[in-house]
């Protein structure tokens, strides 16, 4: 079984769905946790929620990651609640939707800027610490849009793929510290999202899936839970798709 007792995770977009069904598994198995999200007020109730029903310090932050001084300030609260991050979960996502020939500056940069940036701006901050402290686990989420594409999505696929390749690097450079770095592509998961398509939409996704069924949060938490443990140890730069066979 896999035991967290006395290590502490950080974990992006963690007030609702992935982020959160992660941050409450790593909990669950004994880790201390700091939940981010950019709403206060939801990230607050998820944190509580946690706490409530794991028994484990939980604490909530709200910042938001694009921003390089936002991301200081978050560490810099962090290490004075916690002298030490072992864990790093990055999680935070948005879309922002359209076709190429129509998409808006604005939508393109924001995506890579919540999506990709964030990646970058949490990992060089929380590497430091880890390097001191030679001992390190990252988890970034992709997306099998990143491996794949997806029309309407340009963006988001964009961004989606330099986390990719981004994790890849980022193994390569601090190996030799005992820190791994490795990624999670969900495919579809049940979500509210998915709970909004039309049933003709459901149908034709469940038809691309060779398992017949979408994924679930907890599935897509077991594994950032391994990544993020001591038993990950010889595991790192690699990209784990969790998608029913879709990709296969």
């Amino acid at each position: 079984m896999i035991d967290l007792k006395g290590q502490t995770a950080l974990v992006t977009g963690a007030s609702r769905g992935l982020g959160y069904a992660i941050a409450l598994r790593l909990a669950q198995q004994g880790a201390a946790v700091h939940l981010v999200a950019r709403n206060a007020e939801a990230v607050q109730q998820a944190a509580q929620k946690i706490a409530a029903e794991t028994g484990v310090a939980a604490h909530a932050h709200a910042a938001d990651i694009g921003d390089a001084t936002a991301v200081q300030g978050l560490f810099d609260a962090v290490t004075k609640i916690s002298p030490t991050l072992e864990i790093l979960i990055n999680n935070a996502g948005v879309t922002r939707d359209g076709l190429l020939m129509r998409m808006k500056d604005e939508d393109f940069d924001e995506v890579i800027r919540i999506n990709l940036r964030s990646v970058f701006l949490c990992s060089r901050a929380a590497v430091k610490s880890m390097i001191r402290q030679k001992y390190g686990r990252i988890v970034n989420l992709t997306s099998i849009v990143g491996l794949h594409g997806q029309a309407g999505q340009a963006n988001y696929a964009a961004s989606k793929a330099g986390i990719v390749g981004f994790t890849k690097s980022c193994a390569k450079e601090v190996a030799s510290r005992n820190i791994t770095c490795n990624a999670i592509a969900p495919g579809f998961i049940e979500s509210d999202m998915t709970q909004a398509l039309n049933e003709a939409q459901k149908t034709g996704i469940l038809a691309s899936i060779p398992m017949g069924r979408m994924g679930n949060a907890v599935e897509i938490a077991d594994l950032a839970a391994y990544l993020a443990s001591r038993e990950s140890a010889y595991v790192t730069g690699q990209v784990f798709s969790i998608d029913g066979g879709m990709g296969i």
